[in-house]
C-alpha cells in the first residue's frame, strides 16, 4: 500500500465504550422487563390459587348459602322451551340462571361456577338437552340436576327454586345449596310448619321432589 493511500481512521476509543454502555443498558432494561413480567405473572397465579381455595373451601360467599328468608320475586312473564334467561337472585349480586328444556322442565341455579366463580352459559346445542357451562376451565353440569358431568368443579351448582303460576308467570321463591333437594331448601328458608315440610320431616317419599321437577303454584 502507498503511502500516499488514504488511512482507514482509528478506533474512536469514546464510541466504543458509549456503544459498549449501551448494550449494557438494553441488556439490564431486558433483564428488568423479564422480572417485572415474571413478578406479575406470579402475583396473578398466586391471586387465581388463593382464589380457588377460598371458594373450594367455602371461605367466599357461595350461591344458597345464607340462612334466612329470601323474597319471592317474578323473573318472567313466561319461558318457552328450549329458552334460557338470566337474572339475580336472591341478593342483586347473585347471578342465576333458568332454563325450560324441551319437555316443559323448568330448572333454575346458579350462574357462578362452583370451581373459580365464573359466569356459567347455558349451551342448548349441546348433548340431548343442552348443559350448563363453564368456559373459563371446560366446567359441565347436568341441566337437570346442576351436578357436575366434566371439568374441574368441586360441586354441582346450588339450586333457584322456582314457580310457575296458572298465567305461565316464572317466581323464584328461595334457593338450594349443593347437594339439597328443592324441598330441603325451602323448608331450610320457608320454615317447617307448611305442609310439603311437615311431610318432608315425615319422611314420606311421594312427596320430596327431585331436584329436576319444577312445582307450580
Amino acid at each position: 500500500m502507498s503511502v500516499t493511500d488514504p488511512q482507514p481512521p482509528a478506533p474512536d476509543a469514546g464510541a466504543d465504550a458509549a456503544q459498549e454502555a449501551l448494550r449494557d443498558r438494553i441488556a439490564a432494561d431486558s433483564l428488568t422487563t423479564r422480572r417485572d413480567y415474571l413478578r406479575i405473572v406470579a402475583t396473578v397465579s398466586g391471586g387465581l390459587a388463593v382464589g380457588g381455595v377460598a371458594v373450594a373451601s367455602g371461605i367466599l360467599h357461595r350461591h344458597g348459602d345464607a340462612d334466612g328468608t329470601p323474597e319471592v320475586k317474578k323473573i318472567a312473564d313466561r319461558i318457552l322451551p328450549g329458552e334460557s334467561l338470566a337474572f339475580r337472585y336472591p341478593g342483586d349480586e347473585d347471578r342465576a340462571i333458568a332454563v325450560r328444556m324441551e319437555d316443559g322442565t323448568l330448572a333454575g341455579y346458579s350462574a357462578v361456577c362452583t370451581h373459580l366463580a365464573c359466569a356459567v352459559l347455558w349451551r342448548k346445542d349441546r348433548g340431548s338437552e343442552g348443559e350448563l357451562y363453564c368456559p373459563c376451565h371446560e366446567g359441565v353440569f347436568d341441566a337437570r340436576t346442576g351436578e357436575v358431568t366434566a371439568g374441574p368443579p368441586p360441586r354441582g351448582l346450588p339450586k333457584v327454586i322456582l314457580i310457575e303460576q296458572i298465567d305461565g308467570s316464572v317466581w323464584a321463591i328461595g334457593t338450594a345449596r349443593s347437594g339439597e333437594s328443592l324441598q330441603e331448601g325451602y323448608c331450610r328458608q320457608r320454615g317447617a310448619g307448611t305442609p310439603p315440610c311437615e311431610a318432608l320431616r315425615a319422611g314420606t317419599p311421594a312427596t320430596r321432589p327431585g331436584p329436576e321437577r319444577s312445582e307450580r303454584a
